[in-house]
């Protein structure tokens, strides 16, 4: 294809300077220097029109397995940056939850020790984190989504490639599916370990704001006995 496309360029060359060369006068054109230029167009003109060598048979089977081999690159790449982003959305996503869990631990470790002002500061950014991470959890659901598409189709991609004869395009995308399913499986333990730990922290901040509320009930109690004591008498 790309000595056609050479042998078109040059005929194109070739129609354009014969053109520029019948303007010329004729006085001109019967001087030796034009003589030789003319020589040495037609001398390549002639040789242009001899057929190029093909380098390979263009037959259907090699021009299947060349689009088999251009769609296992297309897919790969299309993983590649699928899987990318999965990563990333899960990265960020882990790194949210724990900063979460930071948050309410430090909270539960200050229970009782805040002033009401206070608390409800805590409680402003407790409650802008959880968006945080709301917010990163749908980013990754999102990206993993897309990912599964691109597995899907680099599969598809190599079972054709396997199909039309491109063996090796198959192998090569088969092995780009197998690489991107494991980089998306160290970021999902990482992630998966911070849910844990976030519902440790959940289970946690209910039993400290239960002992904290029969701590306060018992104060009222203890304060009110007096007053209920002096009625009595």
């Amino acid at each position: 294809m790309a000595a056609l496309w050479r042998r078109s360029l040059y005929l194109s060359f070739l129609r354009n300077s014969f053109r520029y060369l019948s303007k010329i006068k004729p006085a001109v054109r019967k001087s030796p220097r034009w003589t030789s230029v003319l020589a040495s167009l037609a001398v390549g003109g002639s040789l242009c029109a001899v057929p190029f060598k093909q380098v390979e048979n263009l037959s259907h089977d090699s021009l299947v397995r060349r689009a088999a081999s251009l769609v296992t690159d297309s897919s790969s790449t299309f993983l590649s940056q699928a899987t990318l982003a999965l990563t990333d959305a899960l990265t960020e996503y882990a790194k949210a939850v724990h900063t979460l869990i930071a948050l309410q631990r430090q909270y539960l470790a200050s229970l009782g020790k805040l002033s009401p002002a206070e608390e409800d500061t805590v409680w402003q950014v407790i409650i802008s984190q959880r968006a945080e991470v709301v917010h990163r959890q749908d980013e990754q659901k999102r990206f993993e989504l897309t990912w599964v598409t691109a597995i899907r189709l680099c599969e598809a991609a190599a079972e054709a490639a396997y199909i039309s004869g491109a063996e090796n395009a198959s192998i090569t995308v088969r092995t780009n599916i197998q690489l991107a399913q494991s980089q998306v499986e160290e970021a999902q333990k990482i992630s998966v370990d911070a849910e844990k730990k976030l519902a440790e922290t959940k289970v946690m901040e209910v039993e400290r704001m239960t002992q904290h509320a029969a701590t306060l009930e018992g104060s009222n109690d203890e304060e009110e006995t007096p007053e209920a004591y002096l009625r009595e008498d």
